[in-house]
């Protein structure tokens, strides 16, 4: 059997098609890998994560939840969990490091500001805007 004409363009375009969703599928769980390794302290970045939460849950109110979930509305339903668990954790680890007895609305931008990526930030401020919040005070932040 020979192949030739449109049904070898047809398999070749299936092999490009299906080699390039294995390498973005590899890609994705290939860094949730590495998130999961233990670093020099024996926890991972995800152990980390859920500690901040936990040891702070209790300072997470209706209100803090709903500017949470307003906060990551610009992220694709896909990975909104997971950013959502990433940034609480942030947030949780400010609140820690300040010892704070209540959250307030700084914590939240702040941790916010710190678990987004940089390349990020201009969506980020976009939606701060758009929530009409200034970001005045939050400029040091999106240096680090």
């Amino acid at each position: 059997m020979e192949l030739n004409g449109w049904f070898l363009w047809f398999i070749l375009f299936w092999v490009v098609v299906l080699v390039g969703l294995f390498a973005i599928g590899g890609y994705f769980m290939f860094r949730k890998f590495l998130k999961s390794m233990p670093k020099e302290d024996g926890l991972s970045d995800l152990n980390w994560e859920e500690y901040y939460v936990d040891k702070t849950i209790h300072l997470w109110g209706d209100e803090e939840k709903a500017m949470l979930n307003e906060l990551v509305q610009p992220v694709p339903d896909l990975f909104r969990p997971v950013a959502k668990q990433k940034i609480a954790g942030r947030i949780g680890q400010v609140l820690l490091e300040e010892k704070a007895k209540k959250m307030k609305l700084e914590h939240i931008i702040r941790g916010y500001i710190l678990a987004t990526p940089k390349r990020d930030h201009k969506f980020l401020r976009k939606k701060l805007k758009e929530m009409q919040i200034d970001i005045n005070p939050y400029e040091q932040y999106f240096e680090q």
